[in-house]
């Protein structure tokens, strides 16, 4: 009689145990707990694994859409008070949150090698650097990422604009956060928010958003190989030289660079590149067309110097290089192959050596090698979420408003505002795509008086976009992160100036 009850109440929120719900809808609001355990640092840790879905409500209360979050709770805790909660973000925009939950704090990661090749058979082992054993763990798919859906799905009654854009993500956000944080009882908890990626600026926008319109204040902002679109999508002198430690970091590891530079660890050129970039190379391109002859081949000698590749290729792209032509020519003669946007260990083969830019992603092909067959088999099979619904790695989410950004200063202001906040940017030094010299320039730039600069730190990996996925760097980020979350504890000190 008992058995028949619970399977009854399954049936009743879409999921069963040993069947697949019917279809391919979701409840709006559902919940799947399991037990289970993992060891961290050689501490066995128990923990709850809560799954399922909210809602998000419109301004009469009606359901608009649903999110899909996995929640992680440590057993044993006598008081939730003063046990941290991290919120965690993936980017895209329209990126599911598959990529840290799987590969970077969560209790399990991906079967890969040490560098962050896929390994066949696919699947999950015990993470042994999760921040589990310190924090307790939300994981976010914002709307149609992961499982998460509009109500309806598709159709001229879905309005777009709720969801799709900068402000609108960061305001139903928000919202959604204050009905979890609710329901969880973890109001009174410190609360962190870290995103990667586009989920930089998503959390830069949140943090604000939280403090004005939820009254819910934070102690940390995580960024991981953050996006800043004051920058990235900027057609100036200085966006266009901040690739250049970039290039240097990319050419050392591929060993293009000359002796002189090759022989040298990493952290010792990067700050030479670094230098030379603010110093010199940002006012030489600032003059444009009209910068001397002699200046131009200097710079040319030195942006060689710097980046493996030659004086000639230099000069005919007027001293800016575009990176899609980097990763395309940095190994054109030596090997043929081209280097990866999103993390450049990584290497492509294209049709023809000829060209300006690959054919591909090499490294997002091989991530989504591992991540895809990952991510269903343990959220169906360990955490017991049974669905028909396809798990959005990259879900439609575009067009995408990026309209009236204000996500940096808008961090700025919660900092202000919230005296315990602290911010920690982590940046792999082979990413293309959000490169660790324009998190770091980002960092600089978000507080213009300079006042705030001690509740900012910067940490960098030997590694990219990803950087957890390089074993190393997964146990030293995690490791940062305990660090981070350990020193911006209030330890009842009052949060005033």
């Amino acid at each position: 009689m008992k058995l028949k009850i619970c399977l009854s109440i399954l049936f009743v929120i879409g999921l069963v145990p040993t069947t697949f719900a019917q279809g391919r809808k979701l409840p709006v609001d559902t919940t799947v707990v399991t037990q289970n355990s993992v060891t961290i640092n050689g501490t066995l840790i128990n923990y709850t694994a809560k799954i399922g879905t909210q809602p998000v409500w419109d301004e009469l209360g009606q359901p608009i859409a649903s999110l899909h979050y996995t929640y992680y709770t440590r057993n044993n805790i006598r008081s939730r008070d003063e046990r941290p909660l991290v919120i965690s973000f993936n980017g895209g925009p329209g990126s599911g949150s598959v990529w840290m939950h799987l590969a970077y704090t969560g209790p399990r990661v991906l079967k890969i090698d040490d560098e962050g090749y896929p390994v066949q058979p696919y699947g999950v082992k015990e993470n042994p650097y999760s921040i589990l054993d310190v924090a307790d763990i939300v994981y976010v798919n914002p709307v149609n990422t992961g499982y998460s859906r509009t109500i309806p799905e598709s159709g001229k009654e879905v309005d777009r604009s709720k969801f799709f854009g900068i402000n609108a993500d960061i305001a139903y956000l928000a919202e959604w956060l204050n009905t979890f944080v609710t329901r969880n009882n973890r109001w009174n908890s410190p609360k962190y928010i870290i995103g990667e990626s586009y989920g930089g600026v998503r959390v830069a926008g949140l943090a604000l958003e939280l403090q004005n319109k939820q009254w819910m204040y934070l102690n940390g902002v995580i960024m991981v190989s953050p996006a800043d679109y004051k920058v990235l999508r900027n057609d100036d002198p200085t966006a266009s030289a901040i690739t250049l430690p970039y290039y240097t970091a990319t050419a050392w590891y591929h060993k293009a660079l000359v002796p002189e530079l090759q022989q040298k660890d990493l952290l010792e050129i990067l700050p030479e590149s670094e230098a030379y970039t603010i110093n010199t190379l940002i006012p030489a391109l600032a003059k444009g067309g009209f910068i001397s002859e002699a200046e131009k081949q200097a710079v040319a000698k030195k942006m060689a110097y710097y980046s493996g590749l030659t004086e000639k290729e230099i000069l005919e792209h007027n001293l800016v290089v575009p990176t899609r032509y980097f990763w395309k020519a940095l190994l054109r003669d030596a090997s043929g192959y081209t280097t990866g946007r999103l993390d450049s260990r990584y290497l492509g083969l294209d049709r023809q050596l000829s060209g300006t830019g690959p054919d591909y992603s090499a490294e997002l092909t091989s991530w989504l090698h591992s991540f895809t067959p990952a991510i269903n088999y343990y959220l169906q099979e360990e955490l017991k979420f049974k669905t028909d619904i396809k798990y959005y790695m990259f879900g439609p989410v575009h067009p995408w408003d990026n309209k009236d950004d204000t996500t940096r200063d808008d961090l700025r202001q919660a900092m202000a505002q919230n005296p315990y906040l602290n911010v920690l940017y982590q940046a792999g030094y082979f990413d293309g795509a959000t490169n660790y010299f324009n998190t770091k320039y980002s960092m600089w730039q978000t507080d213009p008086s300079g006042r705030l600069k001690d509740r900012f730190s910067f940490k960098g990996y030997r590694s990219g976009h990803m950087m957890y996925l390089r074993r190393e760097d997964l146990q030293n980020a995690n490791n940062d992160l305990r660090q981070f979350i350990k020193q911006t504890a209030a330890n009842g000190k009052p949060a005033k100036y």
